[in-house]
């Protein structure tokens, strides 16, 4: 099964309140994404919190052409969680 973003709010600083299509509800702390040329301009709190979810992409977007995989969102969601550690392997994101 893809993992998609269903659903998405701002909720203050860089954290977002996502639901993924496989029932998962978490919080995601976005900060450390914002490096690079298209994800800088982000930093500013007021067009980071324009996010919104993209039906075709399934992912958080924003309006300066921005996205992220909702694999990566679903790490910053539950990355702390024991029992998603081998999945986060599979992925790359954890060693």
């Amino acid at each position: 099964m893809f993992l998609h973003v269903t659903d998405a709010k701002y909720l203050e600083d860089y954290k977002v309140k996502v639901t993924f299509n496989n029932g998962r509800e978490g919080v995601a702390d976005l900060s450390g994404a914002l490096k690079g040329k298209l994800f800088e301009p982000l930093k500013n709190k007021k067009l980071f919190s324009n996010l919104t979810v993209d039906k075709e992409l399934d992912t958080i977007v924003w309006a300066n052409g921005a996205d992220l995989a909702p694999e990566f969102i679903f790490f910053q969601a539950f990355k702390n969680e024991p029992e998603l550690q081998q999945q986060f392997k599979e992925w790359g994101y954890v060693n």
